[in-house]
This record gives C-alpha cells, sequence and structure tokens, in this order.
C-alpha cells in the first residue's frame, strides 16, 4: 500500500509542468529551512522570522531566472537522463538563484530608498522591519548555501555551484558598487552618465546573475565544465543580459503600466538609464541644459520636459533600431560560439527578451 501512494504522489508530479513543480518545491523548502536543520528550542524566534523573510520576499516575481535553471537542462540532457531526481535539484539550483536575487532586492531597496517592490511595500518598509532587513537580507543569501550543501554536496558539480554563486554574488556587489557612485543619492551630475559606464554596470550588476548564473549552472549538473564552453556561453548570455537591460529602461518610461504592471520612476530616480545616457550623445547643448535642469526631480512638469526631449530625439525609433541590431548580433554569436552547445538553450531565452512588451 506503502508503494502505491509514493506511486501516486510521482505520478502526480511527472502530471505537472515545470513553472507548477518549481511552485510546489518553495513549501516544502521554507520547511526544509525552517524546520528540519534546528533542534534547539532558543532559536524559535529567529526561524519563525526566517520563514516570514522567505514567503514575503522570494515568491512574487516572474521566476525567470529560476525556471531558466530547468529550462536549460532540458535542452543539454536527453530525456532519459532528467530522473525525478535530477529535475527536483535543478528546480532547488533555479530556487537559490530565486534566493539571491531576494537577498539583492531587500538590500538594493534600503539602499535606494524604494517604496514598493512587486506591488507591495518593500520589506524594509514594514512596520516593526525597518533596517533589521539588513540581517534579514543576510538570511535569505545564507539560506542558498544551506539548500546547495543538503541536496547538491555529493554530485560532482558541486564545488563547481559553490564558486559560480559566490564569484557571481562578488560581480554583481561590484556592478551595484558602480551603480551607486554614477548617481549617488541627492546628487545629479550628468557627466558621470556615459555609455561604457553604463554598459559596466548592467554587465556585473545585472547580467552575470540573470543570464549566465542559470545556462552556467545547469551546464554544470550537465557536466559540461570546459572553461572554454563556459566562456562561450557567457559571450552570448552578456549581451542577451545587456538587451534585456536596455529593454527594461525602455520600458519603464514607453512602456504602458496596465501591462508592465509597474509605473516607470527612472527619470523622477535620477537613475543612470539607456535612454538618458543615449540623449546625451545626441542632443544639443541648449538640449542638455533642459535635461540637467529636469533630470532627477520629482515633479511631473519636469518629468514630461524631460519625456518631450525623448520624443524630440526619436528615442523610440533608436530603441528599436539598437533592438533590432542586438538581436542580428546575437543570432551571429550563437553561430560563432554555441558549436557544441544546443543553440536551443539561447534561442528559447532569446524568444523570452525580444520584443517582449512587460
Amino acid at each position: 500500500m506503502g508503494d502505491s501512494i509514493c506511486n501516486g504522489t510521482h505520478n502526480k508530479k511527472a502530471l505537472l509542468s515545470d513553472p507548477q513543480l518549481f511552485e510546489t518545491q518553495f513549501e516544502e523548502l521554507v520547511t526544509e529551512l525552517v524546520e528540519r536543520d534546528f533542534t534547539d528550542p532558543a532559536l524559535a524566534d529567529a526561524l519563525s522570522r526566517l520563514r516570514e523573510v522567505l514567503v514575503y520576499n522570494s515568491p512574487g516575481g516572474k521566476r525567470n531566472r529560476g525556471l531558466s535553471v530547468i529550462g536549460s537542462l532540458r535542452e543539454l540532457l536527453p530525456p532519459n537522463q532528467l530522473t525525478q531526481d535530477v529535475v527536483q535539484r535543478a528546480l532547488l539550483i533555479g530556487w537559490c538563484i530565486e534566493l539571491l536575487q531576494a537577498f539583492f532586492l531587500v538590500a538594493d531597496d534600503i539602499m535606494d530608498a524604494s517604496v514598493t517592490r512587486r506591488g507591495q511595500p518593500c520589506w524594509y518598509k514594514k512596520d516593526g522591519i525597518g533596517l533589521d532587513a539588513i540581517n534579514d537580507s543576510f538570511l535569505l543569501e545564507g539560506s542558498i548555501y544551506r539548500l546547495l550543501r543538503r541536496h547538491c554536496r555529493d554530485q560532482p558539480y558541486y564545488v563547481h555551484l559553490l564558486e559560480l554563486f559566490t564569484e557571481i554574488s562578488f560581480q554583481t556587489e561590484l556592478g551595484q558598487a558602480l551603480d551607486l557612485m554614477t548617481a549617488p543619492p541627492g546628487q545629479i551630475d550628468l557627466n558621470r552618465f556615459t555609455m561604457e559606464r553604463y554598459k559596466a554596470i548592467v554587465k556585473y550588476k545585472t547580467a552575470f546573475y540573470s543570464f549566465y548564473l542559470p545556462v552556467a549552472a545547469a551546464m554544470y549538473m550537465a557536466g559540461v565544465k570546459s572553461e572554454e564552453e563556459h566562456n562561450n556561453a557567457k559571450h552570448i548570455l552578456l549581451e542577451m543580459g545587456e538587451f534585456f537591460q536596455i529593454q527594461d529602461d525602455y520600458l519603464d518610461c514607453y512602456g504602458d503600466p496596465a501591462v508592465t504592471g509597474k509605473i516607470g520612476t527612472d527619470i523622477q530616480d535620477n537613475k543612470c538609464s539607456w535612454l538618458v545616457v543615449k540623449a546625451l550623445e545626441i542632443m544639443t547643448p541648449e538640449q542638455r541644459a533642459e535635461l540637467e535642469a529636469c533630470y532627477g526631480r520629482h515633479d511631473d512638469t519636469s518629468v514630461e520636459k524631460v519625456k518631450a526631449l525623448y520624443n524630440t530625439l526619436q528615442m523610440p525609433a533608436l530603441y528599436h533600431g539598437y533592438e533590432d541590431e542586438s538581436y542580428q548580433r546575437l543570432q551571429k554569436l550563437i553561430a560563432c560560439h554555441a558549436q557544441n552547445l544546443p543553440h536551443s538553450v539561447f534561442l528559447n531565452f532569446a524568444k523570452k527578451i525580444y520584443k517582449r512588451n512587460k
């Protein structure tokens, strides 16, 4: 009888899609982090806080990063090697990437003095949380390594995964440092906004952990560990990551909030965004003077003036030209660098991001 129950559960899981499997795994992961490892009753309050931090900050995003691990692994391994164990581990590593994202976002919101995130108050803005959220972000990061150790310690790729997560965390933190130094709160200095600086911020702050990390994790799981293969994948994925952020910047200004689910604030927040960097490259001294008077201001009139400048400079047309160029460049990179990797790994990503409107 025990077997039939187990088989029933197994078969139910076999019928679920990857996103559904991913969702169902979250509750198990929380239980594991909060209940299984610690028997000391003195920690009860801290563990209940950890549960609250995990449940508030980890779900709620689009899940693209986390689901890209299993998505990529399905392209890298033949179906007969994708046992239930392998799939569960890929989903778990995906959740570790979502936890890394949550760790960055909780800390980032404090640094940026943000008010909302994913349609709810930022964690530090909740009653009774405040700057204790700094330690909560550390709890999210620490959870990653507990989960990896428990589930992947006996796998041949374990050390590769640890090095990957620690290295990419450091690269992201360097990117964040560049971002903070480029637009310090309360200081508006458009001279710092160069395309070279913009691309460095995007590469380190976003592209490594959002694009390279999930695919590299799947490659290690599939036994692909040659440095050359990883460098090839990195070339392609960092190009995609750069385009993704430029698209995000474009949608912040030109996206429909009813579709994107958020109201753009890059102009008010003095963000070093692709639009302002590109505009600075092509505007007249008079237009620059107007931009300097209005950028980073919170009143509606200033914001509208910046948007009017962008329209005069035909930013939508420039962006769509850039999108087409980037797609062409990506196709060439895939042809050139992905000789030994299935092209579908990269093309699946490309399908999700090119021409998206949210």
